[in-house]
């Protein structure tokens, strides 16, 4: 559909960093890290709870 070659790309580069400063992208970029982390974090401890859960299940019944 749309192409971007590198030559948009570096034009849409240089908007974006004079919009917003090259300090401002830095704490974007790490705002958005962490919370990409948090929630693959919160996306294994609700592995682990399910898994915990159907061990008590388990348990329950062999008792």
């Amino acid at each position: 559909m749309f192409r971007l070659g590198p030559l948009e790309l570096t034009i849409i580069l240089v908007i974006v960093i004079l919009l917003f400063g090259v300090g401002r992208i830095g704490k974007i970029a790490g705002e958005l890290g962490s919370g990409i982390r948090s929630f693959r974090e919160g996306l294994g401890g609700d592995k682990e709870k399910k898994e915990e859960e159907e061990e008590t299940q388990e348990e329950e019944t062999k008792s």
